[in-house]
């Protein structure tokens, strides 16, 4: 799907009448109509038989990416639009084009330096395929509204617009019989303004960043996601939705990555025209994630997060899991890494003596970065080491793997009930609850019938909640009987032959061991849903400690490497 606009179009209307000023590109095409359905004799009548049996064969107004088929007037009359639809979104389909603009209506200031009585309409449309999805309609309703915003801003300073608008209609006057074309090659000659809506069309289809200083003074900054993102993952349509539904995922581990050099961000910051961005960046290394970057900068983390939003927006930067020695890559299964690939002499000039071709074949398979790292080797040598791996990050030529858990309890696999736990917990109560529910009731009637006769199933619910607060509590004693209650009691809400597969294991007769797999268990995150470097921490867990367990319950404990989801719309391979 095609972003690039086909036609940039300035239109106005004031009390003199509505006309096409200017337009961009403004070669004149010539209509597609076929030239068989032309008449060679205008006097000549149509025979009625070929019209009933002629096809209508279908116009369109589109000519090598070029808008084609509209005169001037016509266009003029199409978006000289009412003042009761200034100030809002105009959208027109006419056959495989549409049109999409944000009038504005201007006050007009006399020679005298005020506001005069009239007004002039001032509309900046842009000509798009039929096919543009919704949110690329959307980013250029959002650029015209911008554009009509600054000129009425500066119509009212110092009457920028009316003198721009004079400009261009005597060009057209005085160059109307000079040919079709002329009248605007003048006034992109003269006019400024023309000049900013050429440079507006050439920067959105080539980067989809534009940065213009509209009458020397206001300056002016859009980015179209759709095409500004395809330059780093190659061709790829990046819609704005998928870019705030990562950013939503976005956690205190992650991390920040520029995709440009630091000294190269320079401009963009003084665009940005933010204090704490560049505080931020001053601060940045791929190696910290963003809690240390916020702590580092001084800064609170969900102002990170929104910078590191502004960044990835402007395709500045890509969201990464801090690079360290237990990070496992792999070789992304959409890298360029061909004999005859730019990369390869890109490689070589960034790191001389190096070949990428020899580096990344170490990743065939995964490799995490300690592995790599030789404890007898030059500081220097290392520290190259991470540099290249921070390369073909920014290339998208590595990708990171994470372990995932998922529990396994039985031969057949995790149990029906257990599986629609995890998508109803939110809105009911979860079956494991019910089980815990049903099986006390059951011991604390038995139990209360023969102490004392004196208590009700009613009271289950209280003894339950105090229950779960002490239970992380209960002491150890040596008997065996009272290991064995205190396992039953601890693992009351799993059901009888998961409860029979976990006693088996030998980490059963640790306390701490088995405390802690189940209330991992119980949190739901051994349902593959979260890998290890979240659960460590969202549970200020050590690495050792957390793969400790894996290993100690390894019969029930599953374990696979896949990327993280968070961040995959990063990667090429997704």
């Amino acid at each position: 799907m095609e972003v690039s606009p086909l036609c940039i179009i300035l239109v106005k209307s004031d009390s003199k009448g509505d006309r096409l000023l200017f337009r961009y590109p403004f070669q004149t095409q010539h209509s597609s109509e076929p030239s068989g359905t032309r008449r060679k004799n205008p006097y000549t009548l149509p025979v009625v038989d070929d019209l009933l049996q002629r096809n209508n064969q279908p116009h369109s107004n589109i000519n090598k990416e070029n808008l084609t088929g509209f005169t001037d007037e016509v266009l003029s009359s199409l978006f000289a639009v009412k003042t009761e639809l200034c100030n809002r979104k105009f959208e027109l389909k006419v056959n495989d084009v549409r049109f999409v603009s944000h009038p504005t209506l201007l006050q007009l200031r006399n020679k005298q330096e005020k506001e005069d009585e009239s007004g002039m309409l001032v509309n900046i449309v842009f000509a798009l395929q039929a096919l543009a999805s919704h949110s690329v309609v959307k980013c250029y309703h959002d650029l015209s509204k911008r554009m009509g915003i600054v000129l009425k801003y500066e119509e009212k300073r110092c009457g920028y617009v009316s003198e721009q608008t004079q400009l261009m209609a005597t060009a057209h006057d005085d160059g109307y019989t000079s040919g079709p074309g002329s009248a605007f090659k003048i006034i992109l000659e003269k006019c400024s303004l023309a000049g900013n809506i050429k440079k507006m069309y050439d920067d959105l289809c080539s980067t989809g960043l534009v940065s213009l200083r509209i009458n020397r003074w206001i300056p002016l900054s859009f980015c179209l996601p759709q095409k500004v993102h395809q330059w780093h993952m190659r061709g790829k349509i990046v819609e704005p939705g998928d870019i705030d539904r990562c950013l939503n995922a976005l956690r205190p581990y992650h991390s920040l990555l520029l995709l440009h050099p630091l000294h190269q961000m320079n401009d963009f910051t003084s665009l940005d025209g933010s204090p704490s961005l560049d505080r931020m960046l001053s601060q940045y290394s791929p190696l910290k994630n963003l809690q240390a970057l916020a702590s580092d900068s001084d800064l609170t983390l969900t102002h990170v997060f929104e910078l590191t939003a502004h960044l990835v927006y402007w395709a500045k930067a890509t969201v990464i899991f801090p690079v360290c020695s237990t990070n496992k890559y792999i070789i992304s299964p959409n890298a360029p890494i061909h004999i005859h690939s730019p990369l390869v002499d890109k490689f070589s000039e960034a790191f001389p003596g190096l070949n990428l071709i020899r580096v990344i074949s170490e990743f065939s398979l995964p490799t995490s970065l300690g592995q790599k790292c030789n404890p007898l080797c030059h500081p220097t040598q290392q520290s190259q080491l991470v540099q290249t791996i921070i390369w073909m990050l920014q290339h998208h030529l590595l990708l990171q793997l994470h372990t995932y858990i998922q529990y396994m309890p039985t031969d057949n696999g995790l149990l029906l009930h257990k599986t629609d736990n995890h998508k109803k917990h939110l809105t009911s109560p979860s079956p494991r609850s019910s089980t815990v529910m049903s099986n006390y009731q059951i011991n604390h009637t038995e139990r209360t019938e023969s102490e004392s006769g004196a208590s009700t199933i009613s009271e289950a619910p209280e003894l339950i909640t105090n229950r779960n607060i002490t239970l992380e509590n209960v002491s150890f004693t040596s008997t065996e009987e009272d290991k064995q209650d205190y396992q039953e009691e601890l693992l009351l809400d799993f059901p009888d032959e998961e409860r029979s597969s976990i006693f088996k294991i030998p980490a059963t007769n640790t306390p701490e061991d088995l405390k802690l797999f189940a209330r991992l268990c119980r949190k739901e995150y051994f349902q593959g849903n979260h890998h290890v470097e979240e659960i460590m921490y969202l549970e200020n867990l050590r690495r050792s400690q957390l793969l400790q367990l894996l290993d100690k319950f390894r019969d029930v404990l599953i374990t696979y490497e896949t990327e993280d989801p968070a961040i995959a719309m990063f990667s090429c391979s997704s």
